[in-house]
């Protein structure tokens, strides 16, 4: 595993650190339990306002400890990292979200459906749900919901298949399982560029932006796939098709429910989909606002430069860190897909946002405060000059007009070729590693998933392929060994 330019993080020791977030982790259980909390509440005191909670938690209250708790910037050192990463504590607490999840939202629905279950035992009937506080809990699953898109997000990008698995059960209720594809092999590959459907553009609005992401990610997910299954030459209409597959589960989620409880439950199924993929995708609008990787190399060479801290806005507001699993924390990510949540890192060079990602959410939704506060952000991140950012298209002219680019003195620049360690340099080679995430490409096994039979050589792997695990590396990254076991070849 190499290095990240200009990492800031120390150097320590496991005997000197602890994760002072160990036990605060256990916070981020309290968004699927809202449902409960909002059922108790109004089983109690018949306040149907109590099922709004979800946007009042996570759009109130939480932006407000944001505010008052302030930030932890705190780094694991490096030589802690792989024991970090081994501790199994951490991951239950992300498998313990799904089953409160769907108690919750099957519970929920029946609510809508029926009534109160507990009346049948007795319990004092608070009578049938208004239209309003119908609305309300449909909201406020779709809340929990997108909550656990961000849990998928976290299971998606391990290499363990069975997290891989449970990413997509979360996803069931929110009808989005191709995010599972599109994010992984297509948002982290074209990431603050302006052919990623994912990063927003500077003078782009939230609400321009949405119809852009959510259709654009559909498409790609399906020319992801779609292009795995030309490489075996079969058309994508099949079982194994991450997207299909993704959206079945959630097909067959959605007629269960709607078969038990009636159809009158499909608007409120809609309600709560929209309102939790739309949580998610207002996240991916402030992750990369303006943020654009700068081309390197010349001719055929020519490419975008790694991600680096630079091209994501992070926050170290600890309330909104530890409800999303170190989401915020989104350079380290980029950098390292498959490292887990509580290991990822701050860095000085990351642009940083005024405050919490919950907090963010409500500025978005107010174009001219957005502009207002984000726009002399991103100016500064550039020195100045927007002709280095990702802009909207639309609007270009405008922005440049009203932005000119500062006036530098003209120097002598030689541009050269990307330097790389290319396997294709090597005679013959039998296996090829990514250097970010460690992954193999064996020659003699191939890669069936990815559309490569065994025995395909690697200078038939197309040059466009990137790593499967991470994403970050493309093929001309790869590092040649001399076989799947061994070392780097001569």
């Amino acid at each position: 595993m190499d290095t990240i330019a200009n990492s800031t993080v120390p150097t320590g020791s496991i005997e000197q650190w602890t994760d002072r977030k160990r036990y605060l982790w256990l916070i981020g259980l309290v968004v699927p339990s809202l449902a409960f909390i909002a059922y108790g509440a109004w089983a109690t005191t018949g306040i149907g306002a109590f099922f709004w909670i979800g946007p009042v938690v996570i759009l109130v209250i939480v932006p407000a400890i944001d505010l008052l708790v302030g930030l932890d910037r705190a780094n694991p050192p490096d030589d802690v990292i792989e024991a970090l990463e081994n501790d199994k504590y951490y991951r239950w607490i992300t498998y313990l979200f799904l089953p409160i999840q769907y108690v919750g939202f099957v519970g929920a629905f029946y609510l809508l459906a029926h009534g109160d279950p507990l009346a049948l035992l007795g319990w004092p009937d608070q009578g049938d749900l208004t239209t309003f506080e119908k609305i309300g809990l449909a909201v406020s699953i779709g809340c929990i919901g997108g909550i656990g898109i961000n849990t998928a997000h976290e299971l998606g990008h391990k290499k363990e298949s069975h997290e891989r698995w449970l990413s997509k059960i979360a996803l069931m209720q929110s009808f989005y399982g191709h995010f599972y594809i599109e994010h992984n092999r297509g948002h982290h590959v074209r990431v603050a560029t302006p052919e990623d459907p994912a990063s927003s553009r500077f003078g782009e609005n939230f609400y321009q932006f949405w119809p852009r992401t959510v259709a654009g990610s559909v498409v790609s997910a399906w020319n992801i796939e779609k292009r795995r299954y030309a490489r075996k030459q079969q058309h994508p209409f099949r079982i194994g098709n991450d997207v299909l597959n993704a959206w079945l589960m959630s097909s067959v989620l959605w007629a269960a429910m709607i078969a038990w409880l009636g159809v009158g439950i499909l608007p409120y199924l809609v309600i709560q989909a929209v309102v939790g993929f739309s949580l998610l995708e207002v996240v991916n609008y402030m992750e990369h606002y303006g943020m654009l990787r700068q081309k390197v190399g010349v001719g055929a060479r020519q490419r975008y430069e790694r991600v680096d801290p630079s091209h994501s806005w992070n926050s170290n507001n600890i309330a909104t860190n530890v409800l999303l699993y170190h989401l915020q924390r989104h350079s380290d990510h980029h950098a390292n897909p498959t490292r887990r949540y509580q290991s990822l890192r701050d860095f000085e060079e990351s642009p940083v946002l005024p405050t919490g990602y919950a907090g963010m959410i409500v500025l978005a939704a107010f174009p001219f405060a957005w502009r207002r506060v984000m726009d002399p952000r991103v100016l500064a991140h550039f020195d100045g000059d927007l002709t280095l950012a990702n802009l909207s298209p639309r609007k270009r002219d405008r922005i440049l007009a009203k932005y000119p680019a500062p006036v530098i003195d003209p120097v002598d620049v030689t541009v050269g070729a990307v330097s790389v360690s290319s396997p294709d340099a090597v005679d013959e080679v039998l296996a090829a590693r990514c250097p970010g995430c460690g992954y193999v490409y064996d020659v003699t096994a191939g890669d069936e998933h990815e559309g490569f039979a065994a025995g395909t050589a690697w200078q038939d792997i197309p040059e466009s392929w990137c790593c499967p695990d991470c994403g970050v590396r493309e093929k001309v990254d790869f590092v040649a060994l001399t076989d799947a076991r061994t070392g780097p070849a001569a």
